[in-house]
């Protein structure tokens, strides 16, 4: 007891200054590819729909795992270099970025075509409708999924650990090597990951409470 009670801080600080803006900076990053892949299939732009398809093929098909390795240790080899905390904020945004194009991209083909074409025939451009009448209607639909990729980016980044970024699990593992009590200081770890992402489906479910009567359907209604 005295183990956990003298450890806790120290595994929560770095959950704090490392864990959390690692999630937040990869999703961020995620949030923009996944963006840019969905708006260029559902636009069918002739080159980029294609790059985004084996860009999703690519990354949902290789271990997340391989690709920190491949950005961290592999790079170095063709002449460029990053460090630990970036190149897990790459891997993981890039990774992030096929998974949530698919659930942005099915949420915009949710908006009914009829709001396009009507916003086409008072003139807005593609941009403009995508703007001010599809995302706007697209955000609550993907807003659950896309809020549980980044619960599940929280547990994800414990694998920054293989490459030497000092977040929470690393954190943890270096006191379990001094103290050789690896079974208390790892399930103290998954009570702060557990803790953590609690906090945020909390947060989740307020949001989605708030964002209820931003519908376009309860706006109608309401």
């Amino acid at each position: 007891m005295q183990i956990l009670l003298q450890s806790f801080t120290k595994i929560l600080i770095p959950g704090i200054k490392v864990t959390i803006p690692l999630t937040l900076a990869s999703f961020a990053l995620g949030f923009a590819i996944a963006l840019f892949l969905a708006l260029v299939q559902v636009a069918r732009v002739p080159v980029l729909s294609k790059f985004a398809r084996i860009y999703i093929w690519i990354f949902r098909g290789t271990p997340l795992l391989v690709q920190l390795f491949i950005i961290f240790f592999g790079l170095p080899s063709v002449g460029i270099i990053l460090d630990a905390f970036p190149s897990a904020v790459i891997a993981f945004g890039m990774n992030l970025g096929a998974y949530n194009a698919e659930v942005l991209r099915s949420a915009i083909q949710a908006v009914p075509v009829g709001q396009s074409e009507a916003a086409a025939l008072i003139g807005m451009s593609y941009p403009q409708t995508m703007i001010h009448i599809v995302l706007p209607q697209a955000f609550p639909i993907a807003f659950p999924p896309l809020f549980n990729s980044l619960i599940g980016l929280v547990k994800d980044t414990s694998l920054a650990s293989s490459i030497t970024v000092i977040e929470l699990f690393t954190t943890a593992q270096q006191i379990a090597a001094r103290t050789f009590e690896p079974f208390a200081l790892y399930c103290e770890a998954a009570v702060i990951y557990l803790m953590i992402c609690t906090l945020l489906t909390w947060l989740q479910a307020w949001l989605e409470k708030k964002m209820v009567w931003r519908t376009p359907e309860d706006q109608l209604t309401g």
